[in-house]
């Protein structure tokens, strides 16, 4: 197992939701944890939470995202990166009215991301390189967060499912690729985790009790703590890698 106590780890979109879940239990693991975010309010919160740093990050700027980087490893040898940023935006590929999908939105989902998990990824692993290895020769893991949809994709997914698609598919060449400096890439697929994103109050509660009956068992959302349990599993596992997970609870999504 790898051992990260005194290790930093740098977790994108870790401001709230799933990577807030797994900043909190990286950092009871013993890591010191920095929270990439464009979030401020959130993120320092998190981030005075679990004792960390946070770092205001666009995950696609070249030049931010290595300023979170650099953040993290004046913390400690930099062994984690978990890619938790992310955005979705539903629209038909040509709606009712003959309208096809803006392209410029189609752009950004993708930029945002697939290329913003590209470039946290890199970076990560690059300052990776230099860190002392340690156990069987590691030096670090990386876990990345995909969709159910890079596989059961509904209408109006196209952009998000294409991005997280991608995700999936640079999974393993990537894992081949950092294989040479000691570093694991594992990518995880959640299914409907019951995050801010479906809003709060008695509406809401009705309405993701309605979803979580289309789980196959147990019938209900997921918790971003099952999200946070699997990627700290996937870090500190040595066996784990190049591999994508689903989290989904055996669901499988219909059309709409």
């Amino acid at each position: 197992m790898m051992n990260i106590e005194g290790a930093s780890a740098l977790v994108t979109g870790g401001a709230s939701g799933l990577g807030a879940a797994t900043a909190r239990l990286l950092a009871k693991r013993g890591a010191k944890v920095v929270i990439a975010d464009l979030n401020e309010e959130l993120g320092n919160a998190v981030a005075s939470e679990v004792g960390g740093a946070f770092a205001k990050t666009d995950v696609s700027d070249e030049g931010q995202a290595q300023a979170a980087v650099d953040a993290a490893s004046a913390l400690g040898p930099l062994r984690v990166l978990i890619n938790c940023a992310g955005l979705g935006s539903a629209s038909r590929t040509v709606d009712r009215k003959g309208t096809p999908f803006d392209l410029k939105t189609f752009e950004f989902v993708i930029r945002v991301n697939l290329i913003g998990s590209f470039n946290c990824l890199r970076l990560a692993a690059a300052a990776m390189s230099k860190t002392e290895p340690i156990g069987e020769g590691e030096r670090g893991a990386i876990v990345n967060t995909a969709s159910v949809a890079a596989f059961d994709g509904q209408i109006g997914q196209a952009a998000y499912s294409a991005s997280k698609g991608g995700v999936v598919g640079m999974t393993l060449p990537i894992a081949r690729d950092l294989a040479a400096i000691g570093v694991r890439v594992n990518t995880i697929a959640p299914g409907l985790i019951d995050t801010p994103i479906y809003g709060e109050g008695p509406g809401s509660d009705a309405f993701k009790e309605k979803l979580g009956r289309s789980v196959l068992f147990p019938p209900r959302l997921g918790t971003p703590e099952e999200f946070a349990s699997m990627a700290v599993e996937c870090v500190t596992n040595t066996y784990m890698n190049g591999e994508t997970i689903r989290l989904d609870g055996g669901i499988r999504m219909p059309p709409k």
